[in-house]
């Protein structure tokens, strides 16, 4: 921090060539190389964005879990988002991780991404304004930042290989667009991609160079996805500077040898080298400094994953990482220390995060059902497996271990308690597969304890290690000297009897026993080299058994170590699915009966996560019967949606209301009571368009053609694809409600502004009803005299503005130069049309009732 550009060359004078390329390669999983001879120390990684988990994939290590990053998108609120950046650099702190792998930011481009959730939203301005907002939040604190997956990364299908073609301008205007944004916000890191660009793998393109380093000046460091370094001398003549994971890997030694050989130029890996002291010493990790393991003045180290936090962070991983105005030109300087972070209260961050639930749900359709008025309710049914058991956080490399969750059901029944009665029915089971084994259902045949008991078992099956885990989803059983086999013995105490399914999830030889007899057993070879597949989120292979309520069964499942299978080992078990027409008519009668009701529907554990896109939006039949079902015999119905992406709502007429929750983090229950009973306005607005139908929806396609995936909507993704086929999707980019009403009253923009420059827009609007609010005002542009081909409009900047009832407020809104330019390919140069265009505001991109016309006039320059 404060460390000199001189002072930088003066300490890369001290290593020898060898030794500057050998940095470049990480010493772990998740730790850069130490160098004794600078006084630099490891560089400590960790997964994001929704929550810290550190360096190892250990339940007893919890860390706090906020809304996914889909949810954050939606608030609209950047402030917000600033100050959940803060909450994550505590988390880091505390956790000894100086560089955090978020934000993402790639864009929703097809409804069907499976890693929807972790990314912000369909539209490049939106995603960039959060996204550097994250950023800064983050980096306030003195934890390193990371803008991933550069760049076009926007789907999972084939995502170690495929090749993406998109045009020159739709890159430079849409894909970059929020990377150009994170590097004006100062990240300090950038993660190129698995994904190719164009026909070059992004770990060798020449993006990494033009323009990230030259034309945007970032100065920071360009860090590999985990894996994705497939070759020494092309990556390494390229612009990317931080090959990880380590200790093996194409660079390392062989890197050492290219410079040597003069295959490598010395220049290129001394700048590599530069920027990588550079990060260290902002962070306090080189001369003898160690900033990131001490206490700061005015950093935040207190965090509500710390609050009886078990176990201890520590050891190499084997999981995988994933990865304003005056947005032209530098950032601030990467010398600088981050200025004013403000202190934060131990204890304020669940507060927090339940505050980003209310503030990022979006209430899609109201009929006057919310908020809930408690002194009006004797019995409120609240129906569905995912109000018990509502769904966090998506799957894959981001996944954290919450120490508290606390569902839909729990937080509604905090509220209501002493006032009036919960019900609850479960419904039909959701479609899926059978989760992992939990401490609920089972107990360690060892200690007798909740949980189940690993054992690391040598070839002839001798015990090396053992020890008790709190649930059968283990991605790193601990690696000892001759450990051969992976042991989970749990004993199952089933509360229904029947055929249950029960399963082990991994690769390479494995067996499931039940008391001794066993039920499955073979050699299951990966069916793919992805990481997340491979270390995360490993296929089960399920067998079925008459087990008999109330009589305990002695499950024990085994997998081989081999190398290339990983070692995450899953042990899942489910009992019978009760009847649907039973499950229907019980939630009938309890919806019935009650004063209102709440059925909370949703995706499935593998319904969305990385490593895969979805097949369709739909729910299921169940989930959808059991909303219409519910619905019909409660007019007073909440339908409550947990999802991270879009899904179809097809009773979405038939429910009093519609509420999106989307994976909310720990405090999502709690959260969602505080809208459900009126304390929380609903804030959020949708950041991505809704289809009806997935057919509906003008760009769907993840899956590549030969190898390559074509976006051949170019400009025209989001909002700005539903406007140019002229169809209408279920709900707008923007669509939310809130709990009053707003009349917009009258725009004003200036008559003519200059190429190159801004314009600020005023919006006047009322608050028509009975009850304060916020509004999100939105701007959009239109140029539809243009010679080129754009967008029908595009949002170009947003404010939000809080009134009383029949109060009057103006919306000042920003629209930067940025939003009136375009790349022109022929000159490969950024461009502003003269001539008139349209600004456009309203609600939502569907809902723009103010219109007036500013003239654009031609600069020498632009």
């Amino acid at each position: 921090m404060g460390t000199s550009d001189e002072e930088i060359d003066r300490l890369l004078g001290k290593l020898t060539p060898r030794a500057r390329a050998l940095l470049l390669n990480g010493a772990t999983t998740w730790r850069t190389r130490a160098e004794p001879a600078v006084e630099l120390r490891e560089l400590v990684m960790s997964d994001g964005p929704a929550g810290v988990r550190g360096e190892a994939w250990d339940e007893r290590s919890t860390s706090l879990l906020l809304p996914s990053a889909s949810a954050l998108a939606a608030t609209w609120d950047e402030a917000l988002v600033e100050d959940l950046g803060g909450l994550l650099a505590a988390e880091a702190r505390r956790k000894g991780v100086d560089v955090l792998l978020a934000p993402t930011l790639n864009l929703h481009r097809s409804p069907l991404g499976g890693r929807h959730f972790e990314c912000l939203s369909e539209d490049p301005e939106l995603t960039g304004r959060i996204g550097a907002a994250l950023v800064r939040g983050i980096q306030a604190h003195g934890v390193a930042a990371t803008a991933k997956h550069y760049v076009a990364n926007d789907s999972e299908t084939d995502r170690l290989t495929v090749d993406v073609r998109v045009g020159e301008r739709a890159l430079r205007e849409v894909y970059l667009a929020p990377f150009e944004a994170a590097v004006a916000a100062g990240v300090r890191l950038v993660m190129a991609g698995y994904n190719a660009v164009n026909g070059t793998t992004m770990t060798a393109n020449a993006l990494l160079t033009d323009p990230l380093k030259s034309e945007w000046g970032f100065d920071g460091v360009v860090v590999s996805d985990w894996g994705a370094v497939r070759g020494t001398t092309g990556t390494a003549r390229a612009g990317l500077d931080l090959a990880m994971p380590g200790p093996d890997g194409p660079w390392g030694e062989a890197l050492a040898r290219a410079v040597a050989e003069g295959a490598v130029p010395e220049p290129a890996v001394d700048d590599k080298a530069r920027r990588l002291l550079r990060l260290a010493a902002w962070l306090g990790a080189l001369g003898g400094r160690d900033a990131s393991r001490s206490p700061v003045p005015g950093r935040p180290v207190d965090s509500p994953g710390a609050e009886g936090a078990e176990g201890a962070d520590g050891g190499a991983g084997a999981g995988p990482s994933s990865g304003a105005e005056g947005l032209p030109g530098r950032g601030p300087a990467h010398g600088a220390k981050p200025s004013g972070p403000r202190p934060r209260r131990a204890g304020d961050g669940r507060a927090l995060a339940r505050r980003a639930v209310a503030a990022g749900a979006v209430l899609l359709a109201n009929k006057d059902v919310l908020p809930l008025d408690p002194e009006h309710l004797g019995t409120v049914a609240v129906i569905g497996a995912h109000a018990a058991r509502t769904r966090t956080q998506g799957g894959g490399s981001a996944g954290v271990f919450p120490r508290d969750e606390v569902p839909v059901l729990d937080g509604i029944r905090a509220e209501l308690r002493g006032r009036a009665r919960v019900v609850h029915v479960p419904g039909p089971r959701p479609d899926g597969p059978a989760p992992p084994l939990d401490p609920d259902t089972c107990t360690d045949p060892r200690s007798g304890l909740p949980g189940v008991l690993l054992r690391m078992l040598d070839a002839d099956g001798r015990e090396l290690y053992a020890e008790r885990r709190r649930g059968g989803r283990l991605l790193e059983p601990r690696l000892v000297p001759g450990a051969h086999t992976v042991e989970i013995r749990a004993r199952l105490c089933p509360r229904t009897g029947g055929s249950w399914s029960l399963g082990v999830a991994g690769f390479g030889r494995m067996s499931l026993t039940t008391d001794g007899r066993t039920l499955l057993e073979g050699d299951f070879p990966p069916s793919t080299d992805d990481p997340a597949v491979m270390h995360v989120n490993p296929p089960a292979q399920y067998a079925t058994a008459d087990l008999t309520a109330g009589r305990d069964t002695l499950l024990v499942a085994r997998r081989e170590l081999a190398p290339g299978t990983g070692r995450a080992t899953v042990l899942v078990a489910a009992p019978p699915a009760p009847d649907v027409t039973a499950s229907l008519a019980e939630a009938v009668r309890a919806a019935g009966a009650a004063d209102a009701a709440v059925v909370v529907v949703g995706t499935t554990e593998h319904g969305e996560s990385e490593g895969y896109d979805r097949t369709d939006l739909a729910l299921g039949a169940t989930q959808d019967a059991l909303v219409r079902a519910v619905a019909a015999a409660n007019p007073r119905t909440v339908a409550v949606v947990n999802s991270g992406g879009p899904v179809e709502l097809p009773w979405r007429e038939q429910a009093g209301a519609v509420l999106l929750a989307w994976f909310p983090g720990q405090e999502g229950g709690g959260g969602l009571a505080d809208v459900l009973f009126g304390h929380a306005e609903p804030g959020g607005r949708l950041p991505t368009t809704w289809p009806a139908v997935l057919a509906d929806a003008p760009v769907t396609r993840t899956r590549p053609d030969g190898g390559r995936l074509d976006y051949d909507e170019g400009l025209h993704l989001g909002h700005r694809g539903w406007l140019r086929h002229h169809r209408t999707p279920a709900y707008w980019f923007g669509h939310g409600l809130g709990y009053t009403t707003w009349r917009y009253e009258e725009l004003t923009v200036p008559p003519v502004t200059r190429a190159g420059d801004g314009l600020t827009v005023r919006v006047r609007v009322r608050n028509t009803g009975a009850r304060a609010g916020r509004e999100v005002v939105q701007v959009y542009l239109a140029r539809p005299a243009s010679a080129l081909d754009r967008p029908a409009r595009w949002l170009a900047g947003y404010a939000a503005v809080r009134a009383r009832p029949g109060e009057t407020v103006t919306a000042t809104v920003r629209v930067p130069a940025r939003a009136l330019r375009h790349w022109s390919v022929a000159e490969h140069a950024w461009r502003t049309e003269a001539g008139p265009c349209r600004v456009l505001a309203g609600r939502s991109a569907g809902d723009v009732p103010l219109a007036a016309e500013v003239e654009v006039v031609a600069t020498a320059s632009a």
